[in-house]
């Protein structure tokens, strides 16, 4: 791609995503007045989600789904980038209660919603147990963001019949990223490191959630026809799963001061993705000992993590999860290139797969 194109595409992305934060902070206020008209106890909650929704993301959900939509012939429309903004609440609700699942004490350099909440019955000097208050809260404000995308959903102001051809790809978005989440605890649970397992909760947690089922919301929207539905379904699937084989290497080596997440916590979560595979499948018996005992030890230490690193990385694992990324890159790549969407809607789309599989933090 030429240097000009890569700046109009970064251009485009930029200016979907300042579009999607302004359709949420206009809804967030909308559902603010009305919270704390109820009751100013609900202030806290709703500051609470104002700084979770607002505060981070690249926004990549709403932008597959807005550039599936320019990619099938449709115009650009503030409807459409308010209706896709329902994403982001979508995500919102898993990630506050993915932090709660895995324990997680951080989010974006953060502290998680449920230790937020914690602090907060603390500091107030409240009866009854802190982390239990803030753990209830979490799965409440977890759920009150799923309600809401509905909300957004509806009020984004598409016409009903096209909200009829989107509401079975919503829908079936959000129980597959919900089955892929139980999968992906039964995994950590039952301690299965076969790459079936790994790719399938990565297919249903990451890539038909993040890329694949996005893009098809957008097909959905301009009433795509079968050519351009299969191939986003080709290029979504093959990004997403790079999209999370990404997240996953972040996980174990990412830099807490980009990630806003502890140094290894994959490791002290004991998350069974295609790395963790990958390093049982290649490493010696000592190695594979070392692994098996200290993997999902909640109190790992940074020379335990070094540790756990050195052995992911000198099984192969690492250089061989990094060519996966590569080969499922260029697969989608190619998927896109023989798929007819719209000329002014392929580099976008280009530059969100490099969003997706290049990122550091």
């Amino acid at each position: 791609m030429r240097a000009n194109q890569n700046s109009a595409a970064a251009a485009d992305l930029a200016g979907v995503r300042s579009r999607v934060d302004k359709a949420l902070a206009v809804f967030l206020a909308r559902r603010r007045e009305w919270m704390t008209a109820v009751d100013d106890a609900l202030r806290p909650v709703a500051d609470a989600l104002d700084d979770f929704v607002l505060g981070g993301g690249k926004r990549l959900r709403p932008a597959f789904a807005y550039w599936g939509y320019r990619g099938a012939g449709g115009v650009d429309s503030d409807q459409v980038v308010a209706t896709v903004a329902a994403l982001e609440l979508v995500q919102a609700s898993a990630l506050i209660h993915d932090d709660l699942m895995d324990r997680s004490d951080t989010r974006r350099g953060q502290p998680a919603t449920h230790r937020r909440f914690s602090t907060l019955h603390r500091e107030a000097s409240w009866q009854g147990d802190p982390d239990g208050f803030g753990d209830s809260v979490a799965i409440l404000l977890g759920d009150l963001c799923l309600v809401w995308s509905d909300e957004l959903l509806h009020t984004g102001g598409l016409p009903p019949d096209t909200l009829a051809r989107v509401r079975p790809v919503f829908d079936e978005m959000r129980t597959e990223v919900t089955v892929g989440q139980y999968l992906d605890v039964l995994t950590q649970a039952t301690g299965d490191t076969s790459f079936e397992r790994a790719s399938k909760v990565a297919r249903l947690k990451a890539a038909k959630y993040t890329v694949e089922r996005p893009l098809l919301l957008g097909a959905a929207i301009a009433d795509a026809p079968a050519a351009i539905v299969a191939g986003y379904s080709a290029y979504g699937l093959a990004i997403g799963e790079a999209f999370q084989l990404r997240d996953d290497v972040l996980g174990v080596f990412g830099d807490p001061a980009v990630t806003g997440k502890p140094a290894g916590d994959d490791l002290r979560e004991g998350k069974r993705t295609y790395l963790i595979a990958a390093a049982f499948d290649a490493a010696g018996p000592h190695e594979r000992e070392v692994l098996a005992t200290r993997l999902g030890e909640r109190t790992l230490d940074d020379a335990g993590v070094a540790e756990l690193r050195e052995i992911i990385t000198a099984s192969g694992a690492l250089d061989r999860t990094e060519r996966r990324i590569a080969d499922l890159t260029t697969e989608a790549l190619e998927s896109l290139a023989s798929t007819p969407v719209a000329p002014d809607a392929r580099e976008p789309l280009i530059s969100l797969a490099a969003a997706a599989t290049a990122r550091r933090v």
